[in-house]
């Protein structure tokens, strides 16, 4: 394969405008829009306009039997996404999946099956890993120059009011997975890991404090590291001022970055110790520069691995482990127990829901 790729979007909401603009604006023709997929007619045809997508579908199968495509974007709702992509995958086409990328990890081991038995590959969009501030940490705790990470926090701090919630799939956990652990502290908690490296054990809790909803409104978490650190994270849909953070203290340095659904180089600080300062600010002066995180980040990345023929990222293996840590929180919060990396397997119920047997509170209708 080469550029350009023939992409399909699947679901025309409020995400896959997102996605298309990134698309139609910043990829230089590298990806092509040649279709997208919604049973409601009306709102197809208004994203086709928009966007300039010629060709229209009601469904996946039509798109699939209809087309030539290298790749699909799956931007319906999180419990159509193992669905999409099993489809998508056994096509021999690549699939590109909105967060989460499904709703318990026994959903997504089916979808990491059908990639392994599919010449196409899937990939999961987690667009703050490729913002160059996040690459140059990386680059700096790879070379040394940071030390070791002792302590850390990952606050995802949002405010939803209860209006959000009346999109019929949102609040439950047969249709969302779950609640701001899930849905919206996944971007905080996938760009940490892709820093920090793999967890070994998570102790947590969640609470329904304000929302009518059955899943979470906030979690606390604390997350030893499989290099020894600890990680204190929290999830909250309840925080009028809103901010996502990520603070990493290393041997030589303090990284911070503050933002809300998206960074620059300039969301970012590094604080070294006297001692280390020439060092840690020469290396952080460094390159990549001006590379915001989004999802036009990404989309390249998708190009340039593609081009190379290569997986596009953010693969099959680091996906699942950000959706692990994720049902491990859920685990940990509603059994009271720590849980550690790899103990929820196919006889756990957390295995097969977020909720395992169920959250520690009324459902409400």
């Amino acid at each position: 394969m080469s550029s350009p790729y023939r992409l399909a979007i699947v679901g025309t909401g409020g995400i896959a405008g997102a996605h298309a603009d990134s698309v139609r604006s910043h990829l230089d023709g590298r990806i092509e829009m040649t279709a997208a997929v919604d049973p409601d007619t009306a709102r197809l045809e208004a994203f086709q306009e928009r966007f300039g997508v010629e060709k229209g579908y009601a469904s996946l199968k039509e798109l699939l039997d209809s087309e030539e495509l290298d790749l699909i974007d799956l931007c319906t709702p999180p419990g159509l996404h193992a669905e999409g992509a099993i489809a998508g995958l056994e096509a021999g086409v690549g699939v590109i999946c909105e967060k989460p990328p499904a709703l318990s990890l026994a959903e997504f081991d089916r979808i990491a099956a059908a990639a392994a038995a599919s010449e196409a590959d899937f990939a999961v969009i987690s667009q703050h890993r490729f913002g160059s501030a996040a690459q140059r940490v990386r680059n700096m705790l790879a070379s040394g120059v940071l030390g070791c990470l002792a302590v850390a926090k990952c606050d995802t701090l949002w405010f939803r009011p209860e209006e959000y919630f009346a999109v019929d799939w949102r609040g439950r956990w047969e249709s969302e997975g779950g609640g701001p652990t899930m849905g919206h502290g996944i971007h905080q908690i996938d760009t940490l890991l892709s820093i920090v490296g793999p967890w070994s054990e998570v102790v947590a809790t969640a609470h329904r404090h304000r929302r009518a909803t059955n899943t979470e409104d906030v979690s606390h978490a604390i997350v030893t590291l499989a290099n020894g650190a600890s990680v204190a994270i929290t999830n909250s849909l309840l925080s009028p001022r809103e901010t996502s953070q990520i603070r990493l203290d290393f041997d030589t340095a303090t990284v911070e970055l503050e933002h809300l659904y998206g960074y620059g180089d300039d969301n970012w600080s590094v604080t070294p110790i006297p001692a280390a300062t020439e060092e840690v600010m020469q290396a952080w002066g460094g390159e990549p520069r001006d590379i915001g995180s989004g999802h036009a980040a990404q989309f390249t990345a998708v190009a340039d691995a593609l081009d190379g023929k290569s997986a596009p990222p953010v693969t099959v293996s680091d996906a699942r482990s950000t959706l692990e840590l994720i049902t491990a929180i859920y685990a940990s919060a509603f059994s009271g127990k720590a849980v550690r990396a790899g103990e929820i397997d196919p006889t756990s119920t957390y295995y097969q829901r977020m909720d395992g047997p169920g959250a520690p509170w009324p459902d409400r209708k």
